[in-house]
């Protein structure tokens, strides 16, 4: 080990990867790129370690023993950022994104090129960027979280993408399969910023990318950038308001939508009478117990971006 190098650890999903996705020639290509930028490279398996801890407890400590912090990179999907970035908030270390997910809002968010050589040279040349982070309970998201029909969603769509591959149109699909055949409300409680609401709702959802909540067209888009948690309610259940959400979605025309309404709050407290509920979290399912607590973590992750965009 030299300690003039810097260190890149590269921690990607060995079962959705590069070797997923044929990109088996482009790993040499970006191992290339880095070391002409002076970095000293070792590449870390996420399911080679028990748990995401203990993988970046020894990512840290290889990082320790050099004199320059380096960078820790992310090769995948949200699943894969989600679990990286869960780990480094507040850290001094960087995170770089090579972005290898189907819609990749993080990094276009970013302005993190989809080319994976150019998104190295980011990684290898950019600078650093705070960016907030939403907390559900223990978990964090990048993009959002949700319950009631979106778990749903996440469990058809995936159904689709192992018999047809990964398609955008499968998101819709698989959406317009569950309204016609799940339908199932949730009895809530849900406490604003200190205020509580009862609400019977079959979706919640919280946005913390801004650019996914802008492409939905809706206007708490800004209420992500600032830091504060994005939420948006279905108020009635029934077949046609949810086909017809539908139709708005995916119309851009979420926010002109009937019995639907969205919030900013610094705070979000959900209750319910169950001891848990099914969360949909940067679209992967998890069991969470109850009351859900929602806050941000403002600036909470630096991540690597083009040098020309300013820091938030």
């Amino acid at each position: 080990m030299r300690k003039d190098l810097k260190p890149l650890s590269m921690i990607y999903n060995e079962k959705s990867g590069f070797h997923a996705n044929n990109k088996e020639d482009i790993y040499e290509q970006l191992m290339t790129v880095w070391s002409m930028h002076g970095f000293e490279i070792q590449v870390f398996d996420i399911g080679s370690e028990a748990n995401i801890e203990t993988l970046m407890k020894k990512v840290f400590e290889r990082h320790q023993r050099y004199e320059h912090k380096g960078v820790i990179v992310a090769a995948g999907g949200d699943g894969t950022l989600n679990a990286v970035a869960s780990q480094m908030l507040h850290q001094k270390i960087p995170m770089g994104i090579l972005p290898l997910g189907t819609f990749n809002y993080v990094a276009r968010v970013l302005n993190i090129p989809l080319d994976l050589l150019e998104a190295a040279e980011v990684i290898a040349t950019g600078t650093p960027r705070a960016s907030h982070v939403a907390c559900i309970n223990d978990q964090i998201y990048l993009n959002n979280a949700s319950l009631g029909l979106y778990p749903l969603f996440i469990k058809k769509r995936e159904d689709y993408n192992r018999k047809f591959g990964r398609f955008t149109l499968n998101a819709y699909t698989s959406g317009l399969d569950v309204l016609i055949r799940d339908r199932k409300e949730l009895k809530l409680e849900v406490e604003v910023d200190g205020q509580k609401y009862p609400v019977k709702t079959p979706l919640i959802f919280f946005g913390n990318n801004q650019l996914q909540l802008k492409e939905m067209k809706l206007k708490i888009a800004k209420c992500a950038e600032l830091g504060e948690i994005a939420g948006v309610v279905i108020a009635k259940g029934d077949k046609l308001t949810l086909f017809k959400t539908l139709v708005q979605t995916i119309r851009g025309q979420l926010d002109q939508a009937s019995d639907v309404y969205s919030f900013g709050a610094q705070s979000v407290i959900v209750y319910s009478k169950k001891p848990k509920l099914t969360v949909a979290v940067d679209g992967e399912i998890v069991s969470m117990n109850t009351p859900l607590k929602l806050h941000v973590e403002k600036n909470a992750l630096n991540i690597m971006v083009p040098y020309v965009v300013a820091s938030v």
